[in-house]
């Protein structure tokens, strides 16, 4: 805030859903937010800036945030952001998912990074809800609080490194990924044998198979047949590759993540751009 207690302008690149969630909640926290996504204006929260590329949101704020697809997408605008004619960037906050490597080499590109990757869903995020984890240097990190805060009530700073934030990004969404597939399997097989959906999730829930497919996923969108968390079975698939190739290029274990990671990829092959909750009708018509 400057001295008369008003928020900084911030930029906001990536309007796609969870991004034009994020930036609302910034707009409702009193940031003025000047706004950029591909697609066009019409993704810009009401109350923000449309900007018509990256080098104009450069222009305005000093803090950029990106919530864009993938690690290539993310270095296109840094370094359009970074060479805009008059910009006033000075720090980058990434919450995008783009794994340890690119995060380092986004580092070194932008004049400060924070990696900020967010988990919770589109619910979340618009509930204040979701979990934001970050990592940076302490200096960059104090800098940007304010602005992270504008995004979520649950905030965990967990490294003072570019890409450790990204490492437990991935660890999550592996295990999101592997506990929904498995889900998947095990309420299919009960339904072959004659059981109630309903019954098995309150059951499983009261018992040691619970976890967060079944006492969300399930229940919010298999259950009631909407199949609209908001995640794309095409990112799930993205997600688990990074994990996959960051696990084997720290040497660790990799048995589960390689067979997690060829389920999502033939279900986003099979029907690429499905909300990555459809995992159940894939799994239970295979």
């Amino acid at each position: 805030m400057d001295r008369a207690g008003r928020h900084e302008t911030v930029g906001f690149i990536g309007l796609g859903n969870m991004g034009g969630a994020l930036a609302a909640n910034l707009v409702t926290e009193g940031f003025p937010v000047v706004a950029h996504d591909t697609a066009g204006p019409d993704r810009t929260p009401t109350g923000a800036r449309w900007a018509p590329g990256p080098a104009d949101v450069a222009r305005a704020a000093e803090v950029v945030l990106l919530s864009l697809p993938d690690g290539s997408v993310c270095a296109s605008v840094v370094r359009e952001l970074t060479h805009a004619r008059d910009g006033r960037v000075t720090h980058v906050v990434d919450t995008s998912t783009v794994g340890v490597a690119a995060a380092r080499h986004l580092a070194a590109q932008a004049p400060a990074y924070v990696d900020a990757p967010v988990s919770g869903g589109v619910a979340g995020a618009r509930r204040r809800t979701l979990m934001v984890m970050y990592a940076g240097t302490d200096e960059d990190c104090a800098r940007v609080e304010p602005v992270l805060a504008g995004l979520s009530g649950r905030r965990r700073r967990v490294g003072d490194r570019p890409g450790q934030a990204q490492a437990l990004k991935l660890a999550n969404n592996f295990l999101s990924a592997v506990a929904l597939a498995a889900t998947s399997e095990a309420v299919a097989f009960g339904r072959a044998a004659g059981l109630d959906m309903a019954v098995m999730l309150e059951v499983l829930n009261a018992s040691s198979g619970r976890s967060g497919a079944t006492a969300d996923k399930f229940p919010d969108e298999v259950l009631t047949g909407r199949y609209a968390s908001g995640f794309s079975n095409t990112l799930m698939s993205k997600d688990m590759s990074l994990y996959l190739r960051e696990t084997e290029a720290l040497g660790g274990a990799a048995a589960l993540a390689a067979v997690t990671q060829a389920v999502w990829e033939a279900f986003a092959t099979a029907e690429p751009g499905a909300d990555f909750t459809r995992v159940y009708p894939f799994t239970a018509e295979a």
